[in-house]
């Protein structure tokens, strides 16, 4: 079984007057890495209670295996990861803002998991990121049920599931 209908085009993302959110791609490397690494104490556990992403040690050659694995995915139609940048006057792109995922959810009653983050410099964005991208994939994505583990379903309930 697909994660997606095969005939299903693939959502680029979507623009805030904030940022815009688009595909990740090993070309977003350095800009990634930074968020990544000013952000660590904020981003641990995103993934859930224990997770340890991002290592205090990740180095800039293990970002990118992880960005050309997100890349290798989003090409496979397996899952699909976004990056998040800020938008310069005149609409080219800033810094990287944060990032956000789907999934295939593994828990019955739920086609899809989502997540998402701010870098600590972008807080003040993460509810707007988090409704834009819920909004986004409700409007835009094939799926019925999709779930945001630890943001409308508590990390307790998710493992109970």
């Amino acid at each position: 079984m697909s994660f997606v209908p095969a005939d299903f085009a693939i959502p680029q993302g979507f623009r805030t007057p904030d940022f815009v959110l688009r595909p990740l791609t090993i070309h977003d490397l350095i800009k990634d890495y930074a968020a990544v690494m000013s952000s660590r104490e904020r981003l641990l556990g995103v993934f859930g209670p224990g997770a340890d992403w991002p290592r205090a040690d990740m180095s800039l050659e293990e970002d990118l295996v992880d960005l050309g694995w997100h890349q290798g995915e989003f090409d496979r139609r397996r899952s699909f990861a976004y990056t998040v940048m800020a938008l310069q006057d005149g609409g080219g792109e800033g810094e990287c803002l944060g990032c956000a995922y789907i999934y295939p959810a593994e828990r019955a009653g739920y086609e899809a998991k989502a997540y998402c983050w701010v870098r600590t410099s972008a807080a003040a964005l993460d509810e707007a990121l988090f409704t834009g991208l819920r909004d986004w994939v409700a409007a835009q994505w094939p799926f019925a049920r999709v779930a945001y583990p630890g943001r409308d379903i508590s990390w307790a309930d998710w493992a109970s599931i």
